[in-house]
């Protein structure tokens, strides 16, 4: 628990909502701060995660604990259980969840190394987490200590908490938040430093968390941003930790993802024993292949004891029988002998050990070493895969087996690795009679001519999938340009790098526009890094509001003037090149006029985040808006004042403002340079922004040489 400050969000006793009784601070991050509270109705105990009030009006934090709240769709007891968001009636904006109590792993890091048969335990039950959270394509991407609490101490009921991607902002956290990266340096995995996360990410840092906690001590990132990258390319130090924790975090942690376990299923099952030897790069519920022991013997039996001695009989037996028997002894152990070492092969033909399931991977990945691991039934099958994978310089891990497969099998196997060998890509898994084929190529005539090979099924008594994708070099412009379309909210989406034929390999995928929300962002960046393969993602994208979205859609279609807009602190005179203004302060504003604009009319207005437009040229104190008027005589670059510095204000009884939180985003101030004055007559000061930009329209379409050109430009409100 912590000491309560006067400037907290909530203070023990608050009740929120009429609901939950706030009962003490818990702890305080960089972006919120969580509260255990008590509900008033049914008497449980609860989590808040309270937003810091200068981030409940940004929707870049909204979305972020938007997404946090999605995962109450998670059902498992070693994931905390979230409920919803709420806001209060003076704007906190608080995240529900279930309060888990007992220490986190942080704190036992504190006090020194753990057993690693807790880790071991610790490991099971977060495993199990995050197999249900991944099974829902929620990945936290910010497993750390501090993330996991052990429910009254006990590690069999550890719990996973935070899956929020915004996170402590202080130097101290080693924490980066972004569109790129979003968790902590010591435990992050090496690819999330490039902004690259699934699954196996989490597992990256799960392995990392338990080297820290059996050590009691985090990891070495090094002391620059040169070091973080260096050792997130090296394995971790597991020297000195026991079997089996030691295979378990090596497996886990393996710099490239592609050489770790692939789901935490796949840890599960190493924890069960069940087949932790899969080799890498194997489908999460692929079976996984434990060559049998070398010479292919039975264990020895355990030994017994000496049965006692008995004391010798004088009676003497004939000695014939017992010679037969050593004669018959001496040719069973030969024939043995004679089985085992394949002597008879060319009469019984060769045996080997059984395999249940008989199965075999064989691969050539794209950005990867092809690999042929697993059982075959024939030293010639085994030879025609060796010499594959060597031409390809790839690996041969082939045991000798017998199983419940076809007496074709060998057979029908090459010929289904001899249709695959032009992709770029494949792959196949067999298990006994069944099999799962894979490819990719760029090429269409060759996509067309191994799917048609394959229109009558599997070769001989083999049955299973079939899946060639075809993946054009060139991303088609036209498929972007669709997507574009369908996620745009705020006007059309623009892609400038675009050309007729598409977007190569290495092409950078940029997208420049307005959308209405946050959320649109980060949707439309999701999907266009699932669109763009290896290419890079950029969007130079405003994220502006709906409000403001709304408008734009109705504002006339003119040219920029190259009118400037200028924003001063008022209160300090100070210039502010960033437009955003807190609450207290008092925004001033300059329009700048161009040297070549010397005449028409000016007229200037300015639309907020509330949908309400204010006039600030011309208005009721300042009827002529003519720039003959607002140059006053002077040429070249003229600085014309349209919204007052406070005092300044007082005195001339022009328009000023002053920043509250009752409105707080973007709004956006237009400045429009027509031929003639665009109304008869004064607006009101203030409008309806919808109704304001609708009579603009029906101004331009009535008369398109009126309008000459519009500039804008917003300007944020937010809290301190």
């Amino acid at each position: 628990m912590m000491d309560s400050r006067p400037t907290d969000a909530f203070q023990p006793g608050e009740l929120l909502n009429n609901t939950y009784r706030i009962e003490a601070l818990l702890g305080r991050g960089g972006t919120s701060d969580v509260y255990r509270a008590r509900s008033e109705i049914s008497g449980r105990l609860v989590a808040l995660k309270v937003l810091k009030s200068e981030f409940s009006g940004n929707d870049d934090y909204l979305v972020l604990l938007t997404r946090e709240e999605e995962i109450r769709e998670v059902r498992h007891d070693a994931v905390v259980r979230y409920s919803e968001n709420h806001r209060t009636q003076d704007g906190h904006v608080y995240l529900l969840m279930d309060y888990v109590e007992g220490p986190g792993l942080d704190r036992m890091l504190k006090q020194g190394p753990m057993s690693a048969d807790d880790l071991l335990i610790v490991c099971r039950r977060v495993a199990e987490g995050l197999e249900a959270a991944h099974r829902r394509n929620i990945v936290h991407r910010d497993l750390s200590p501090d993330n996991i609490i052990l429910r009254d101490g006990d590690p069999a009921q550890a719990v996973i908490i935070d899956f929020g991607i915004a996170k402590d902002t202080n130097p101290g956290a080693e924490t980066i938040v972004g569109n790129e990266f979003a968790g902590k340096y010591a435990y992050a995995a090496p690819e999330q430093l490039n902004g690259q996360t699934d699954a196996r990410s989490d597992i990256y840092s799960l392995g990392a968390l338990l080297l820290a906690n059996f050590r009691g001590a985090s990891p070495d990132i090094g002391k620059n941003p040169m070091e973080v990258v260096q050792k997130k390319s090296e394995p971790l130090n597991t020297d000195g930790v026991p079997e089996p924790l030691k295979t378990l975090i090596d497996r886990m942690t393996d710099p490239l993802p592609d050489q770790r376990f692939q789901s935490a299923a796949e840890v599960l099952d190493h924890l069960r024993g069940s087949g932790a030897a899969a080799a890498p790069g194997i489908d999460p519920d692929a079976t996984v292949i434990a060559p049998p022991p070398r010479g292919g013997g039975d264990t020895a039996a355990p030994k017994t004891a000496p049965a006692p001695s008995r004391p010798a009989e004088n009676t003497r037996k004939p000695r014939g029988g017992l010679i037969a028997l050593i004669a018959v002894l001496i040719l069973a152990l030969g024939g043995v002998g004679g089985y085992f070492s394949g002597a008879f092969d060319s009469l019984l033909g060769p045996t080997y050990p059984v395999a249940e399931p008989f199965s075999l991977i064989v691969e050539t990945p794209k950005d990867g070493t092809p690999s042929a691991v697993g059982n075959v039934p024939d030293q010639d099958v085994q030879a025609a895969v060796t010499q594959l994978m060597a031409q390809q310089s790839g690996r041969a891990e082939l045991t000798l087996a017998t199983g419940a497969i076809s007496d074709d099998w060998g057979a029908d196997v090459l010929a289904i690795l001899d249709r695959l060998r032009p992709l770029d890509s494949w792959r196949l898994v067999v298990n006994d009679n069944s099999a799962r084929v894979s490819g990719e190529t760029a090429d269409p005539a060759l996509h067309d001519r191994i799917t048609a090979a394959f229109d009558d099924g599997l070769p001989g008594a083999l049955e299973g999938e079939v899946e060639i994708a075809l993946k054009p070099v060139f991303l088609p412009t036209a498929t972007v340009s669709d997507l574009l379309e369908e996620t745009a909210d705020c006007g059309p989406l623009a892609l400038p790098g675009s050309t007729p034929v598409g977007f190569g390999p290495q092409s950078d995928l940029v997208v420049t526009g307005k959308v209405a929300e946050t959320a649109t962002r980060v949707r439309l960046f999701d999907a266009l890094r699932e669109l763009a393969g290896e290419r890079n993602v950029i969007l130079d994208v405003e994220v502006l509001n709906p409000t403001l979205c709304l408008i734009e859609s109705h504002l006339p279609d003119a040219p920029p003037g190259g009118v400037g807009v200028d924003f001063i602190v008022g209160d300090r005179n100070e210039p502010n090149p960033s437009g955003r203004f807190f609450v207290g302060e008092n925004p001033v504003i300059d329009i700048v006029l161009p040297a070549d604009m010397t005449d028409g009319y000016l007229t200037v207005s300015i639309l907020d985040v509330s949908g309400n437009v204010f006039h600030l040229l011309p208005n009721l104190n300042r009827q002529d808006n003519s720039i003959a008027a607002l140059r006053q005589g002077q040429t070249g670059e003229v600085d014309v004042r349209v919204a007052y510095d406070l005092e300044e204000a007082a005195q001339n009884g022009r328009l000023a403002f002053r920043v509250d939180d009752s409105t707080l985003g973007k709004s956006k101030v237009i400045v429009l340079h027509s031929a003639k004055p665009l109304f008869d007559g004064l607006r009101p000061t203030s409008e309806s922004a919808v109704g304001y930009a609708r009579a603009l329209q029906d101004n331009f379409e009535a008369d398109r040489n009126s309008i000459l050109s519009l500039d804008s430009r917003i300007l944020e409100t937010a809290r301190p």
